[in-house]
């Protein structure tokens, strides 16, 4: 955490801000090991406050050892101003994206009451942990990896498994119940399990329909181990695949390929996006394919870097993100393939190893 709190600091000072008020819990975990769901971090140059009530006070003071515990009671006007205690005058950044409206004022209110001249200024700032987030350290693609492995397997038992008859939601069932069996915290987000048309859909959700021969599912599925997130989408077929599956299938599956084997450091997101993207509209299919390639994971499941049309992010070593393209069809059906992938020493190492469909002749 030390050097997390030195970037962060380092981060200030080019920012020329004196302290950061940190209010999203993902931001929380990432400075300072805290998880409970209620708190604020105070960090300034010199010193690391968490504030937090009576439920979690205990826990923080033993997930946060190098940060000076500050018990909140009551409201704002009860416990901020004695943390605020030497700013007066000083650029104190809140998380813009994080604070609400509401949140925001009755910050305001209560620092109203202070002397001007003891008053800090408050100064919105997206983004300023995010960014030191976007590069994960050895240690988080490890976790990252083992979440990732984890998902592979949960989806692997259960495509080997599953058969006409189940029902879209005893599938998302089966996964989750893997998952925690095997040692997982929890899913990453609701698992998608979307057969048949229904899979035209990209958020489509599980329902009571049973799954029946000659067609495609789509699974989009990930797990949470010790925080950190994983995200897979595998599309299966019950029986014998016909030559529309298959056409549209090859061609997910070579656009996938190639932008994992053409990604590097320095495009940006859309760049990469277009690698994908030019492959299905070579084939035809341009229109059917309306979402980004690929987004950030990492402590949450969408996070920067995006990987878009549009986004001019760019791309670079020990940046985690994910791969998925797909072609969706009214009436018919859908086929996503999703990785997750590191760029490591110039080029995407793909970290999800659950089987694809292959096709020969």
């Amino acid at each position: 955490m030390d050097q997390r709190l030195a970037r962060l600091r380092h981060a200030l000072a080019a920012h020329e801000l004196d302290a950061a008020l940190i209010s999203n819990g993902n931001n929380r975990r990432y400075l300072s090991g805290f998880t409970g769901s209620a708190g604020y971090l105070l960090i300034s140059h010199d010193d690391a406050v968490i504030a937090t009530d009576f439920r979690y006070y205990e826990q923080s003071g033993q997930q946060a050892p190098g940060f000076r515990l500050h018990k909140t009671v009551g409201g704002f006007d009860a416990w901020l101003l004695p943390l605020f205690a030497g700013l007066g005058g000083k650029k104190v950044a809140f998380e813009a994206n994080d604070i609400t409206v509401a949140t925001h004022q009755a910050l305001k209110k209560a620092l109203a009451t202070l002397p001007e001249g003891e008053r800090p200024n408050l100064v919105p700032t997206p983004n300023l942990v995010e960014s030191l987030r976007l590069f994960k350290e050895p240690a988080e693609i490890a976790a990252l990896q083992a979440a990732t492995d984890l998902g592979d397997a949960a989806f692997t038992s259960v495509a080997e498994r599953v058969e006409p008859g189940w029902t879209e939601r005893q599938v998302a069932w089966e996964i989750e119940k893997y998952i925690r069996e095997h040692g997982g915290d929890g899913l990453s987000f609701d698992t998608i399990v979307a057969g048949g048309p229904w899979g035209a859909m990209p958020h489509a959700y599980p329902r009571d329909r049973e799954l029946v021969s000659g067609e495609g599912v789509v699974i989009d599925m990930g797990c949470d181990v010790g925080g950190y997130m994983s995200d897979l989408t595998r599309t299966i077929f019950l029986g014998k695949p016909d030559d529309q599956f298959r056409k549209v299938y090859d061609i997910v599956l070579t656009a996938q390929l190639s932008a994992e084997e053409m990604v590097q450091p320095g495009m940006t997101g859309e760049e990469c996006h277009m690698i994908a993207h030019n492959v299905i509209e070579a084939a035809g299919y341009g229109e059917t394919f309306g979402h980004g390639l690929g987004h950030g994971i990492g402590l949450e499941v969408h996070e920067a870097p995006r990987v878009a049309r549009t986004s001019t992010d760019e791309l670079k070593d020990g940046m985690v993100f994910t791969v998925e393209p797909g072609i969706y069809i009214t009436g018919w059906g859908g086929v996503r393939i999703e990785d997750m992938v590191v760029l490591e020493g110039g080029k995407a190492r793909v970290m999800s190893q659950a089987p694809k469909l292959r096709f020969v002749g």
